[in-house]
Order: structure tokens, then sequence, then C-alpha cells
């Protein structure tokens, strides 16, 4: 009995036998004609090659279909580490770097980010400036988070950590390295920006921002837009430095808020204080935290 006549085969039984891939192999006859002489139209010979094939949850047609296949790709041992370097392998980079973050930080309880630039020299009135902030927020109950580096980062670091707090870095992977600041107890390194900037957001109730360059404007811009759009709640951003802030906020008010590109509720997101003691009884007040006199 003929495949056309098995009373229990459908049109899938007149197609041509599979290979190895789980294609239709090519055949210079037809798949719906032949000797058994059937009316229905011929099938042209397939291409060479596989015609369709699945990868995963991926279809994969005509030209397509001659990609490696996945085990091959996976168990080849010549590959010189070119996987390490695919998209899909960096989801699980990020994931992982999402996990070990959300893991360590779960447990730390109210924290302040502070942030300011890498390049603030020891001796600078904003080093010590970024000592007491760290001293401060260390006394009013909370935990300080930095980038982990030098400089400003460095100075809020330090006074966390003499002060008996807990000193959180976020380092960032730079092509010039800084490494973690020696007065980190808890330090996380990440490969991408956007997954250390969730920590710095999320397990904070606030951002103290020293003066900085184009990092420290990129996180103050970034936590502005997201009190903006509702993203985050009873968020206080507190910029310290009258001089050094004072041109940009004109700017925003003499240019954006002229051109209507901001309003007038946006410019109360920031606020500017010379003192650490000013900016640590803001942003424990937003908290419900009493600030030690």
């Amino acid at each position: 009995m003929s495949p056309s006549q098995h009373p229990s085969a459908g049109d899938d039984a007149r197609l041509p036998p599979l290979d190895d891939d789980g294609a239709q192999a090519a055949s210079g006859e037809s798949a719906a004609g032949g000797s058994n002489g059937s009316s229905r139209p011929r099938r042209e010979p397939a291409a060479a090659g596989p015609a369709t094939r699945r990868k995963g949850s991926v279809e994969l047609r005509r030209g397509q279909a001659t990609v490696p296949q996945a085990d091959k790709m996976l168990l080849d041992a010549d590959d010189n580490g070119n996987f390490t370097r695919t998209d899909p392998w960096r989801v699980l980079r990020i994931q992982s770097e999402f996990v070990e973050g959300f893991g360590t930080l779960a447990d730390l309880g109210p924290a302040i980010s502070v942030f300011g630039s890498a390049r603030t020299a020891r001796d600078s009135s904003f080093y010590a400036i970024g000592e007491e902030v760290g001293r401060r927020l260390v006394e009013s109950g909370f935990a300080v988070i930095t980038g982990g580096g030098p400089g400003a980062m460095e100075a809020a670091n330090k006074g966390a950590c003499e002060a008996g707090g807990t000193s959180v870095g976020l380092g960032i992977e730079l092509p010039f390295e800084q490494g973690m600041n020696e007065w980190v107890d808890l330090g996380i390194n990440f490969r991408y920006f956007f997954a250390r900037k969730t920590m710095f957001v999320k397990y904070a109730s606030g951002f103290v921002v020293l003066p900085g360059g184009f990092g420290t404007l990129d996180e103050l811009f970034e936590a502005m837009t997201l009190v903006q759009t509702g993203k985050v709640t009873s968020f206080p951003i507190v910029l310290i430095g009258l001089a050094y802030w004072r041109p940009l906020l004109d700017w925003i008010e003499g240019t954006l808020l002229a051109e209507g590109t901001v309003s007038q509720k946006d410019l109360s997101l920031l606020q500017l204080v010379e003192t650490a003691e000013e900016a640590v009884r803001i942003v424990a007040a937003s908290a419900g935290h009493a600030h030690p006199a």
C-alpha cells in the first residue's frame, strides 16, 4: 500500500523524509506527485540545504536556516571565547548584576546616596564637607552609598566608616581603573551603568550631591527625571555648594523654564544648601528620621 493510500496517513505522509536537522530533504521528485499518479500539484525541487529549521523558539527559513546549530556552537572548543561577547550572553551578565546587587543590598536598611567628583582633592573644602555628610548621615540612622571611588565619594565613605555606620561603594568598570576606596565596607563592582544606577536609587531614600562633573550630573538629572515622572516618590535631592550649583539652576530657570520645557514645579525638585548639616537635615526630615542637634 502506498503512503497516499494508507488509511491513517494525512498530507504529511507524502512529505519527503527529514534530514538530520529536521528539515525536509531535497529531492528531484515532487513530494505530491511521483509514481502514484496523484493529481495534486507537484512541488518544485527544494533548494540545497534545509528549507526550514527551528532554533529553540525561533523558526528559520530559506537562507536563515543555514546558520550553525546551537549545540554545535556550544560544544565546539575552538571558539576563542567569542560566545562571551554575544548579546544573549550579555543578558545573563546583566541579570547576574541585578541579582548580585539586589541580594547584597536587600537588608541594607535606610540609606542615602552621595555623589560628587572623583577629582576632589583631599585638602579641598568639599572633601571635608563630604566627610561631614557621611558622619552626619550615620548619626541620623542612614547607611551611606557612593560610587566607591576617590575624591568626594571617598570622603563620604570615610565619614560613614569612622562614625561606625555602613559604608557602601558601587563601583563601575572604567577604562581608567580607580578601584574601591579604602573606606568602603561593602563594595559591589558593576560592568553596566544602568544596573549600578538602579541600585543607587532603589536602596536610597534621597540624594546628596557635592560638586562633580559629567558622572555627577548624569546621576543628578536621572534622579530629577525619576521624581518628575513619579517613578520614585518622597525622594529629596540636595545640592551642596551655592557658588558651584547656582549657575546651573539659573540656566534651568532662565532658559528651560522660560522656553516652557520645564515647569515651575520642576524647579522645586532641587534644594540648594551650603553646609553638610543643612543637607542631612533635609533628607532626614523627608525620611522621617530625627537629625541630631
